[in-house]
């Protein structure tokens, strides 16, 4: 299945992941995330039960205190020196997943490489397909040794709401939503509070959980071509991913990376941002 990826690297499997989790270079990254509403404690479940040597990234604290909006992108010398901390540094193998399958190991990986990590992939149906399959996992602290990790941050993967507003007029990147289409279309109603029901005028919506399959793993490379086509995305032309708080838009980030776009960005701000009552438009 691999072999219909351009960018197959950004992936591994459970087979590979367990083959080599004694190599010296490889990082193992649990960068599982509940939303609220969701009262779960993803701390808590890796210290029950997380894939041997992991270590854990915690998406809400390692993120830009300074702006009232959720998880958004720490500064450059914050990532590195908490990264760091967890012992990953420059020249690593980093290995992330998640305790869902498919859902915020994907922010963690395009975080990595939006900071200029070079080999980060994520891992193909996470823990669930992990422990459907038997292998190991424990409750051991590991203890990081302080690794350099250089964190330069590349701007072309990222859009602000300011860009997003101006995108509004000159249309230069195709806007594609990764939330449910009920949300997208206002007749389910908005999960963050105090949001907007609709989405960003001339957007278009792909749930993120149309590119996995039931194991939660990516759909072959013609299958995610097929659906983002199918959404209406011109795979020529620049897209930007949002979704509920630039979580699982990562998620058709990197999908699209798979497939190998080269003008992928995420909208960090994404609803929490652009829901919000003010000077954004929403279409219904």
């Amino acid at each position: 299945m691999a072999g219909s990826y351009v960018n197959p690297q950004y992936l591994v499997s459970t087979e590979w992941l367990a083959a080599n989790l004694d190599q010296p270079d490889l990082r193992i990254v649990d960068a599982t995330y509940y939303l609220p509403m969701q009262n779960k404690n993803a701390r808590a479940e890796y210290d029950e039960r997380h894939i041997p040597g992991a270590i854990f990234f915690d998406i809400d604290d390692i993120s830009d205190g300074s702006v009232d909006l959720p998880h958004m992108l720490p500064p450059p010398e914050k990532f590195a020196s908490r990264v760091r901390k967890l012992g990953i540094g420059d020249g690593n193998r980093i290995v992330i997943y998640d305790s869902q399958g498919m859902m915020s190991a994907a922010r963690v990986w395009w975080m990595f490489r939006i900071f200029g990590a070079k080999d980060v992939a994520v891992l193909d149906g996470g823990l669930p397909k992990w422990l459907s399959e038997g292998r190991p996992v424990d409750d051991h602290q590991p203890i990081p040794r302080e690794r350099h990790f250089s964190a330069r941050l590349d701007n072309t993967q990222v859009r602000s709401k300011t860009q997003m507003l101006a995108n509004l007029k000159t249309a230069r990147d195709q806007v594609l939503d990764a939330r449910a289409s009920g949300r997208f279309n206002a007749t389910e109603p908005e999960i963050w509070p105090g949001r907007r029901g609709g989405h960003i005028p001339g957007s278009k919506n792909l749930p993120y959980t149309q590119l996995l399959k039931p194991d939660q793993t990516f759909h072959d490379g013609e299958t995610l071509k097929a659906k983002f086509e199918a959404a209406g995305i011109d795979l020529k032309k620049p897209v930007v991913t949002s979704c509920g708080s630039g979580i699982t838009a990562s998620v058709l980030a990197l999908g699209l990376s798979l497939i190998g776009h080269r003008d992928v960005s995420v909208y960090d701000g994404s609803w929490a941002e652009w829901g919000l009552p003010g000077d954004t438009p929403v279409e219904p």
